[in-house]
């Protein structure tokens, strides 16, 4: 039976990517402790398959609170500094942000983890600290040059019009530099996500949680259990963003 048969209503939907990614990660996260019992064929004799420190739903939705938290905060500051730099008053420091935008992506997040936990502790909020940093440039160089892109001949338009130099940003360099931030904005979370497993080496209750215990103690069940659902988790907010910026484009268009 074919999926338009089964869902007749949202046939558009299950031809979506996003709608078996999600649907998997959403199955394995709700389902996982029951699915794992049955995986002994896979792994060793005596492996332990029950991950048992935190439950899944937990762990996906302490994944998502660290996650969520860094990915607003590196937007709030990566849009800022954007618009800082593209206005008259700031145009003397777009250079150095572009150049820090292509800098930093080269520093691995471990180091700034690492950097960070001697000052913050150990726990949520040195992950946190880390991600909004790590995700801040992205944000910020795909702000730069969305604004940036905005033909002058626009701009000069607008002035003509009358808008103020606020309603000029906010009615059409924002909206038209769209596309271009959510771009950013999308490599900065799904970023995130991926690099949140690593908070579980300083104390953060993550998805990477259960690949730290099962690369200890030896147990490449928890390893496989977290690695997929970070996989999952990660391509299913990669996927939503596509199709948010497809809505974009097409109210745009």
């Amino acid at each position: 039976m074919t999926a338009r048969r089964l869902f007749p209503a949202g046939s558009s939907l299950v031809r979506r990517p996003l709608f078996w990614v999600g649907g998997a990660f959403l199955l394995l996260t709700f389902a996982m402790d029951r699915i794992a019992p049955h995986l002994g064929l896979l792994f060793p004799p005596g492996t332990r398959l029950v991950y048992t420190r935190a439950s899944f739903p937990e762990l996906v939705a302490s994944h998502a609170m660290l996650t969520g938290v860094a990915s607003l905060a590196a937007i709030a500051i990566g849009l800022s500094a954007a618009i800082f730099a593209t206005r008259p008053a700031g145009r003397d420091y777009a250079a150095t942000l572009e150049m820090l935008s292509a800098v930093a992506q080269t520093f691995p997040p471990v180091a700034v983890l690492a950097l960070a936990v001697p000052s913050l502790g150990y726990g949520a909020l040195p992950t946190v600290f880390a991600l909004m940093l790590y995700g801040v440039f992205p944000v910020m160089g795909a702000s730069l040059a969305g604004v940036g892109s905005v033909p002058a001949s626009v701009l000069e338009a607008a002035d003509g019009a009358g808008f103020t130099a606020g309603g000029r940003l906010l009615r059409i360099e924002l909206p038209l530099a769209a596309p271009i931030i959510l771009a950013g904005v999308r490599t900065s979370v799904t970023i995130g996500i991926g690099t949140a497993t690593i908070g579980s080496t300083v104390g953060a209750l993550t998805l990477g949680s259960p690949i730290i215990d099962g690369l200890s103690g030896d147990n490449p069940a928890f390893v496989l259990q977290g690695t997929v659902l970070v996989a999952l988790f990660a391509v299913t907010v990669d996927l939503a963003f596509g199709e948010g910026e497809r809505a974009l484009l097409r109210r745009r268009g």
